[in-house]
């Protein structure tokens, strides 16, 4: 597997850089000193290419002057990353029937901005993470744990067993995004494009969320609908985790 582009390189380097097996360098590069000196500390191979060997390297793929040969991508078990997110507080984001991996590269850049979430894709019918979508994700892929299950539908009751109450982003239909008050922790179903979310996993939501909008024509794509519906999410949480820390700050001095 590939990385291309200076950013998913440099992301790469600081957040797991023993995964790195070898850098390719553009000839001529002056600006190519931290990348050197990161590949140096960790014992990475760094080979300096003539540009047009690097576009053969890289099929041609815009390289910003950077390739490098990686591992193959690392999912987080299901378990691991239930266990994880119930720790952490973390939410998570099913995303059911997703085929395009620009979509999905997008969303883990997006939640790799926004704060802490693990995302659940399913092995049969969906994409999984490819060059292509590292490419897209541009280095969020390596702040967003990723876990692969042979059952979705199943894979939800495991959260729901773990009091993840659970919420299905529709089209039209549901709560507002931007006026309900949000259940923690929260898993959210993201279904395709052309079908939404498969009945199979209905059945399993406690909520349904709408993003209200301007002219009822008109609908986000997939990556930009999850940024949206997880950037409230967010939000909704840190506010509610403020307020725990104030009342227990408080409580602290009435006793003092």
């Amino acid at each position: 597997m590939r990385l291309y582009g200076r950013n998913p390189v440099l992301e790469r380097l600081k957040s797991n850089p023993q995964s790195i097996l070898k850098i390719y360098l553009q000839q001529g590069q002056g600006d190519s000193g931290y990348i050197r000196k990161k590949a140096q500390k960790w014992g990475i191979p760094v080979f300096d290419v003539p540009g047009s060997k690097l576009m053969k390297i890289a099929r041609n793929a815009n390289t910003q002057g950077c390739v490098a040969d990686v591992e193959g991508f690392a999912y987080v078990l299901y378990p691991e990353l239930l266990e994880w997110a119930t720790k952490k507080r973390a939410s998570l984001v099913f995303l059911d029937g997703i085929n395009d991996p620009q979509n999905l590269g997008a969303t883990l850049r997006s939640l790799a901005c926004l704060g802490d979430f693990g995302v659940v894709i399913p092995t049969h019918h969906s994409v999984e993470v490819t060059e292509a979508v590292l490419r897209v994700a541009c280095g969020g892929d390596n702040y967003v744990k990723v876990s692969r299950v042979a059952n979705l539908s199943r894979a939800i009751e495991d959260a729901k067993e773990a009091e993840f109450s659970i919420a299905g982003a529709v089209v039209e239909g549901g709560e507002n995004i931007m006026e309900v008050e949000l259940p923690f922790p929260l898993g959210l179903i993201v279904g395709s494009e052309q079908k939404g979310i498969r009945d199979v996993l209905r059945r399993h939501l406690d909520i349904t969320l709408t993003i209200p909008m301007a002219h009822a024509r008109l609908s986000l794509n997939v990556a930009q609908a999850t940024t949206i519906f997880c950037y409230e999410i967010e939000r909704q949480k840190n506010k509610v985790a403020n307020s725990r820390r104030k009342a227990h700050h408080d409580a602290s001095e009435e006793i003092q």
